[in-house]
């Protein structure tokens, strides 16, 4: 793989952990139980921490990362404003609109996670990789148990 599609594909989930930071803490700025609040921010955090990783690398790799969040991500955040609105502030419908993002992030890493990436890069993908499917599951299991 060369080293231009490597960066590209760091570039996208940089993209992809900065709307997770975002959708993150619009979620926590949206739920009403401070618990949620608090996982909210935590996995805000684990994703700007991520995302600054994969700057690192890119840098590394003679790249520039990439500044801002995806389109996608900015109209998800701005449906799950909407949802948010129109079901009264549910604890379940953010959940459920951030298990969706979490989706998205979930296909994204599996998609970089099977390229043949140099091992090094290779390495920090597949640790974040499990780190996303971390923060799904526990919002899964979350909304699974919010009334």
């Amino acid at each position: 793989m060369e080293n231009k599609e490597v960066i590209q594909t760091l570039n996208n989930l940089v993209e992809i952990s900065r709307d997770g930071e975002q959708g993150f803490r619009t979620a926590a700025e949206q739920a009403q139980d401070p618990q949620l609040k608090t996982v909210f921010e935590t996995a805000a955090q684990r994703c700007a921490t991520g995302a600054r990783e994969l700057e690192s690398e890119i840098s590394q790799l003679g790249g520039t990362p990439a500044r801002s969040t995806s389109i996608a991500g900015a109209l998800h955040r701005l449906w799950t404003n909407v949802k948010s609105f129109i079901t009264a502030r549910s604890d379940k419908a953010i959940l459920e609109e951030v298990e969706r993002g979490e989706d998205v992030a979930k296909s994204a890493y599996e998609i970089a996670v099977a390229k043949p990436l140099p091992p090094r890069v290779h390495a920090i993908i597949d640790r974040q990789y499990r780190g996303v499917r971390e923060n799904h599951d526990r919002v899964r299991n979350l909304r699974d148990r919010a009334a």
